[in-house]
Formats: structure tokens, sequence, C-alpha cells
């Protein structure tokens, strides 16, 4: 029987509180526009919902440095980093699919056409990220990892550049990644509501392994630190410098999470450097409490229970209350609209559905149940 890598705590709560706010970001309740810090930057900019992502990337990095531990042969790695790599992508493929059937003028169901299926998305990016990230840490030593991550930001600056819209290479559909995704896939295949570009498309998925790598490095070097109070504020240091450093770039290289700019790399991963030395400073050699728990029901089994959030939530959009009102717009307006009209009524009934998708994850987790691909 394989034996579990050790558990961080920390990693845990990190993981757990990027999978809260995701949940949250992606189910705002209807009837009001959510709070400007809850939804995505248009394009440049950033927001707190745009650090969510990053940062399930970077704790996907954290884990590497734990799961990675165990002697095995290449060619038994290579095995187990594709077909993880694989089945993470064909969960993110069929989850845009589902419920793969969509209702028919007059009545009735047809089933939902492949041919306008999304081929990218979040556990799509997550599945390339991770297949690139675990080959790379598999050959490289630190200071090569940290080399390549500024080939791949640089070298993707040099792409949107060279061949971008001369006119604009950095806008929306006149980037170097829409063009590619366009031929690649066609626009029939790419996110349905930004006119033909996917922010989760193919060629940003260099600069967002940055991402994953960091948080390998970041959690190897809190496992293997003689000293880990100073290795905990050389992270926060080095947070710092990487924060603003992105902030410096921003002005020639703006700051933008659906085009995964290079400065928006650093930001984030100097943000998730901050917080994880934070949380390692305040949590590692204590037992856990309550609020630790209640993250790390979320961050013990992020697949399961990010996978049950998307999936429910188009199930309840399937069933109509009343004519054009589904279950989730119609709780979402008769309870909590009526509760705390505004802004904060869409937050508390996104904030419930969270709830309910960690009771999911409490479940599991009470059986010991884990969801790995």
């Amino acid at each position: 029987m394989e034996t579990p890598a050790p558990r961080f705590l920390a990693l845990d709560v990190f993981r757990g509180l990027a999978v809260c706010l995701m949940i949250v970001v992606n189910t705002a309740g209807p009837g009001a526009d959510p709070y400007p810090l809850l939804v995505h930057a248009r394009w440049f900019g950033f927001t707190a919902a745009d650090w969510v992502f990053p940062s399930f990337l970077f704790a996907v990095g954290c884990a590497m440095s734990f799961a990675f531990q165990r002697p095995i042969s290449d060619a038994a790695f290579a095995a187990k980093v594709l077909r993880r790599t694989a089945l993470i992508f064909l969960a993110g493929f069929l989850m845009y699919w589902f419920p793969f059937v969509h209702r028919v003028d007059g009545g009735g169901w047809a089933l939902n056409p492949f041919a306008d299926t999304r081929v990218m998305g979040v556990l799509q990016r997550i599945a390339l990220c991770y297949g690139l990230a675990a080959f790379a840490v598999r050959y490289l030593g630190p200071r090569r990892l940290v080399a390549l991550s500024v080939l791949l930001l640089l070298g993707y600056w040099g792409l949107l550049l060279a061949f971008g819209d001369p006119a604009d290479p950095l806008s929306k559909l006149g980037n170097a990644g829409t063009r590619l995704d366009l031929w690649v896939f066609g626009k029939d295949h790419l996110y349905r509501r930004d006119g033909g570009f996917d922010p989760e498309g193919l060629l940003g998925t260099l600069p967002a392994t940055v991402n994953v790598i960091a948080g390998y490095l970041a959690a190897r070097v809190l496992q293997s630190a003689p000293d880990p109070r100073r290795a905990v504020v050389r992270m926060a240091l080095a947070g710092v410098v990487l924060t603003l450093a992105g902030l410096a770039w921003s002005p020639v290289f703006p700051i933008a999470k659906k085009l995964w700019t290079s400065s928006f790399v650093l930001l984030t991963t100097g943000i998730d450097l901050v917080v994880l030395a934070f949380l390692a400073a305040a949590l590692e050699g204590r037992a856990p409490n309550p609020a630790t728990r209640f993250f790390q029901v979320f961050g013990r089994n992020p697949l399961a229970v990010y996978l049950f959030s998307e999936l429910f939530v188009v199930s309840l959009r399937q069933v109509e209350v009343e004519p054009g009102v589904d279950v989730y717009d119609w709780v979402g307006l008769n309870l909590f609209q009526t509760l705390a009209p505004g802004p904060l009524g869409s937050l508390l009934c996104a904030s419930a559905y969270m709830l309910v998708c960690w009771l999911l994850g409490y479940v599991l987790d009470r059986r010991d149940i884990v969801l790995r691909l």
C-alpha cells in the first residue's frame, strides 16, 4: 500500500482558502452586481478575484514537493504524470459539456453538440501546468527552475509582442494567444463570453506554469530549511520583492489576469509567498483549530469540491421555478436579496452555496474519501 504524503497544515489552509474564494467568485448571487473586488478585472488591472486561480496553481506546486518525494523510475513517473494530466484535462472538458443536453423551443431536450463545446478551461489549464511543471521539477534543480521561470516569463512577453497585432499586441482579440487558439480550436470551441477570446487559452499556459514552479520551490524551502522561522521571514521578503517587481513591470507589460501577463505572475506569486509565510508562521507546529479545520475540508479534497461546485450550480440552473427563473436565481432573489438587497445579498447567496459545497467536502473528509485522478 502506498504511504500517503505528509500533511502540511499551512498548505491545506492556503489551498482551502483558494477553493473557498473560487466558489464565491464563480457563483455570485442574482439581483445585484457583486462587490467590485469579487469581480475579475475586465482586462488590465487587478482585483481580489484575480488572485484566486493563480493561488490554486501555486498550491498545486506546493503539493508537488510532497508528492514527488517517493523514489520512482523515470518511466513510472512519466506514466503517472501523463495519466493525471490527461484525466484532469478530460474532467475539465466534460465539465463544460455538462449537462450534455439543453432545452429546445417548444419543449423537450437536445444533445449539446461537441462542435460547440469549449476545449480549454480552468481544470484544463491546471492539467497542462501540472504536466509541464512536473517534468521540470523532476529533471531541474532549484537554480535551473528559477532560470526556466525567467525564460518563460520573458519569452511569453516576447511572443506576445512578436506575433500579436502590431497596432495593439496586448489587445483581447489581437494578442498572439487568441490568434493561436483560433487557429488550433476555432471560435466555436473557445470561451463564449469574450467574443473569441479564451482566458485559459494555450499560450497562457507558459507563464501560468511559473505559478506552479514557484509553489514547488516555496514548499521545498519550508521542508528543507534548518531554521523554519528564518525561512518564513525570507519567504515573506521574497514575496514583497516579487510583488514590487510585478508592479514595476506593469507600466510596460500591464497586469492582466485574463492575458496572464508576466507582471501578473510576479504579483500573484509575491502575494502567495507572503500569505503562505504568514500561515506557516501562525499554524505550523500547532494543533488545528475550528477555523483551520474549516479550510482544511476544502484543502484536502479540492478537486471533488470544485467539480461539485461547478456541476451542481449548472444542474440548479436547468430547473425553472417560473418562466425565465431557475432554482439558483429564485433562491437568490427571494431569500438573499430580500434579506440584504444589493451586493451584500449577492455575496450571502454565493457564501451559502459555498457552505453547501463545504458540507460535501466535510462528508468526504469524515469518510476519508479523497478524489485523486
